[in-house]
């Protein structure tokens, strides 16, 4: 496994910003034909690592050597010109051109007289995409692919610069099993073929099934490098968090408690049919499903962003139609949206401002916002959801993942929210912040919040959810609590179905 001079060596880098070093003297090796995982909590300086070393930003202290000769990239593009590519969780592609245009951007073949060449350009796309095991349709826009296709097509582009230094950040934050299966098969391509790779990820379970190598980094300073082989899965989280996790057990089931949400036959043409399910107030009740199974759609129909055509849905006993999100929360619901920087903040804005968003009305007199009486709030809830900020003016966008999210998760509780839809809770977001969000989760349920979550991380639904749904190609194939509440069961119904004639089998224990 690689070589005896590292591909590229990092010493002692060092990032700082006003009143805070983010990057703090950190040593980073990566050798040729190797997986080297990158870990750490949000805000322990992955990121500003890899934007250093992608060109991105510029380093205050240390050296970079590339084969051993020092480097200075003052641009992403200067770094890929030396064959470092960095693929951001938040893909940098043009969705209106095709595959082909996408993965030769800025160094498309030519004819003698400047035209682009396409059969060249099909061709040398086609021969990349093959090396990968990779098929995909040349000529098809990349806003028609999904995630993971959109993921080969980045890999595909930096292949296509020769890159021998391949960074991927949180590259299965939003794949299923399948999918994920499919990009380690393209990742162990890539490490035969010699490239040094980084991977960083949340999900440590996956560092130990790709990774050669593991280095952790905790608040912005080196805390450990060792093979794979050499660590447990304890020893990295405690690396990581200087701590121990405990393990969470479900809630107990609610027995007795008043049904807050029910929701009967739910249908939309074309993506799910036929959905049936119940909350109690203390519920927490999971959906479990393969990307595309229709679990998101499922949320999003019950909260009024899209509109079911089948159906209906009762909160407290009565029958609503929801026209608009709006109306969900004047009846107590909230949903923590499956894309928070999309669809759950307003990056450019204050903590403050995103927070106290959809509980105005409960700051205001006379129609004037009391500026008070919403810092206090505010202040209220950073200190009580423990969230990692300078204060309530820092803007969202500098926060961290978990951080972010907890600001979703504390505007429903500002709204006092007592139906809660979570769609992927925990997605990219670290350990520590994990087990944060499932303790804050049992402790709704304990108050009487009825909660429905989505996850595609079976051992988090297993984690706090007392029953779970699973959905199959937009259908529930299967509801299992108690005794029945097995992995192996819920997985099963995933990838083949629960029961025969797409109706739910309801299996208790």
């Amino acid at each position: 496994m690689g070589e005896n001079q590292p591909v590229l060596e990092v010493q002692a880098i060092t990032r700082r910003y006003p009143g805070v070093t983010a990057v703090d003297g950190v040593d980073l090796a990566l050798f040729a034909g190797e997986v080297h995982a990158l870990l750490g909590e949000n805000g322990a300086g992955k990121s500003t690592l890899i934007k250093m070393i992608g060109g991105a930003l510029r380093r205050d202290g240390g050296r970079i050597l590339l084969h051993g000769q020092e480097v200075d990239f003052r641009s992403p593009a200067d770094a890929l010109a030396a064959g470092i590519a960095v693929i951001y969780q938040e893909l940098v592609l043009c969705p209106h051109l095709s595959v082909a245009e996408n993965v030769l951007m800025g160094h498309l073949p030519q004819t003698p007289t400047m035209a682009v060449d396409w059969p060249t350009t099909r061709r040398l796309v086609a021969t990349l995409l093959d090396q990968l095991g990779v098929t995909l349709p040349l000529e098809v826009p990349v806003a028609r692919l999904s995630t993971a296709q959109q993921q080969m097509v980045e890999i595909a582009k930096a292949l296509s610069r020769d890159s021998r230094v391949l960074v991927l950040d949180e590259p299965s934050a939003a794949l299923g099993r399948r999918d994920l299966e499919h990009l380690f098969a393209v990742i162990r391509r890539l490490r035969e073929r010699g490239v040094a790779i980084v991977y960083i990820s949340h999900r440590l379970e996956e560092v130990f099934e790709i990774a050669d190598r593991v280095t952790v980094l905790k608040d912005g300073a080196l805390v450990g490098a060792w093979p794979i082989a050499d660590v447990t899965m304890h020893g990295l989280v405690r690396a990581m968090t200087g701590r121990d996790l405990g393990m969470l057990a479900a809630p107990e089931t609610t027995v007795g408690q008043p049904l807050k949400l029910e929701v009967r036959r739910l249908g939309r043409r074309g993506v799910f049919a036929d959905v049936s399910l119940r909350l109690h107030a203390g519920d927490v009740v999971g959906i479990a499903g393969l990307v595309g199974s229709g679990r998101t759609e499922v949320l999003r129909a019950i909260f009024g962003a899209d509109q079911p055509d089948a159906g209906e849905v009762l909160v407290d006993g009565e029958p609503v139609r929801f026209r608009s999100p709006a109306q969900a929360l004047r009846h107590g619901l909230g949903l923590l949206p499956e894309d928070r920087k999309t669809q759950g903040l307003l990056l450019g804005r204050a903590l403050r401002e995103n927070l106290s968003l959809a509980s105005l009305g409960r700051f205001s007199r006379f129609g004037l916002l009391q500026l008070g009486e919403e810092e206090r709030a505010v202040r209220g809830f950073i200190q009580s959801l423990n969230i990692a900020t300078r204060g309530p003016s820092q803007s969202v966008v500098t926060l961290s993942g978990g951080n972010q999210q907890k600001v979703v998760l504390a505007r429903w509780l500002a709204r006092r929210c007592r139906i809660l839809l979570f769609d992927e809770p925990t997605r990219g977001v670290d350990v520590g912040a994990k087990e944060e969000i499932y303790r804050l989760i049992h402790e709704l349920a304990e108050q009487g919040a009825a909660i429905l979550v989505v996850s595609s991380e079976l051992k988090e639904l297993f984690a706090i959810c007392q029953r779970i749904h699973v959905m199959r190609e937009g259908r529930l194939v299967g509801e299992y609590a108690g005794e029945s509440l097995r992995e192996d069961r819920v997985a099963e119904a995933m990838l083949i179905g629960g029961a025969s004639d797409g109706d739910a089998a309801v299996v208790a224990g």
